[in-house]
């Protein structure tokens, strides 16, 4: 469920975008103002000001952000991003996230690539795809399977995922279920996680029969699959391919964790912890909240407040909402 509380009634979007403006002015903009408006907006409520703002003063929104962020000093860069970030269309920000991503070799940006095509439904990741064409001019799967950052077998499982359309809805096919448990037991017991029948389980099923295929998997052996691809492959894809797991099942799982990864230690791994939040505020972030409280014992809302500062902070708690 989302967390991005909305005022009832909203503002209108020309009288938001008429706050915008007179919030953008000057040297230093008012921040507060800025997530008061757009923090509390849905994402059809921003595109609507984006158009507002657009008709009114004849220039994008999103292009007096980014002057903003080019002219701040290093204390304003993460509020700046993550502003821009936020007040983009949902699938124009993934394909940016993506475009991105793919020119990196860290795992933090493969991450990226699995979040956007396992933790999207189907016509999200569509819609991705479609806005990727149109910003950059080429296929999302031409650029991960021409990355010079991704290498074999890694790079054939996210050709499969990020060109993936499953079906989405609730049938499920037994015979499949148990078929398919007993294909994914073997190929982790002999640690041979980059067979073609795991990528195409992967890559290919619906949710709804994976769900069916783990559950039969974790009857048959005892131990959930995600535990399993942990405990006994140790190589990238393995980690990543558990990565792929918790997003398609379990995408609460998955993004506790990377929030709790971004501010785990000495500073903070920003852009990770933006792109969470982010892109779950919408979503599942009260899912996502219960999950990083009853694994890690704290509350998300303390633990980024510690560990962030000034209107990026504000921001991304506005995001996240009280504690219940």
């Amino acid at each position: 469920m989302s967390t991005v509380a909305v005022p009832s009634p909203p503002p209108t979007a020309s009288e938001d975008a008429e706050s915008l403006r007179k919030a953008l002015q000057g040297w230093r903009a008012d921040k507060a103002a800025l997530i008061g408006i757009l923090c509390r907006r849905t994402a059809a409520q921003r595109a609507a000001i984006r158009r507002a703002y657009a008709f009114l003063y004849r220039e994008p929104l999103l292009n007096c952000f980014r002057y903003k962020l080019s002219r701040h000093h290093l204390l304003s860069v993460d509020f700046w991003k993550a502003l821009i970030l936020w007040t983009m269309d949902p699938a124009e920000r993934d394909a940016n996230l993506v475009h991105e991503a793919v020119k990196k070799k860290d795992e933090n940006n493969i991450l990226v690539l699995i979040e956007v095509s396992c933790a999207s439904t189907p016509d999200h990741l569509m819609a991705v795809r479609n806005i990727y064409h149109k910003l950059f001019s080429c296929s999302i799967e031409e650029d991960v399977a021409s990355s010079p950052a991704l290498q074999e077998p890694l790079k054939k499982m996210l050709v499969s995922l990020v060109s993936s359309y499953r079906y989405a809805g609730e049938h499920v096919d037994m015979d499949v279920a148990k078929l398919e448990a007993a294909q994914l037991s073997e190929a982790i017991r002999e640690k041979q996680l980059q067979r073609n029948d795991v990528v195409r389980i992967i890559s290919t099923r619906s949710k709804s029969q994976l769900r069916a295929t783990f559950q039969k998997y974790k009857e048959d052996q005892g131990t959930d699959i995600a535990e399993d691809i942990n405990s006994r492959c140790s190589s990238q894809f393995g980690r990543m391919l558990k990565s792929a797991v918790w997003c398609l099942i379990s995408p609460e799982k998955h993004f506790a964790q990377v929030i709790r990864y971004s501010i785990l230690g000495l500073g903070t791994y920003e852009d990770m912890l933006t792109r969470a939040i982010v892109s779950r505020a919408e979503i599942d972030m009260k899912q996502i909240k219960e999950e990083y409280r009853a694994r890690y014992k704290s509350a998300v809302t303390s633990d980024v407040a510690g560990d962030t500062s000034f209107g990026y902070r504000d921001m991304l708690l506005a995001l996240l909402a009280s504690e219940d």
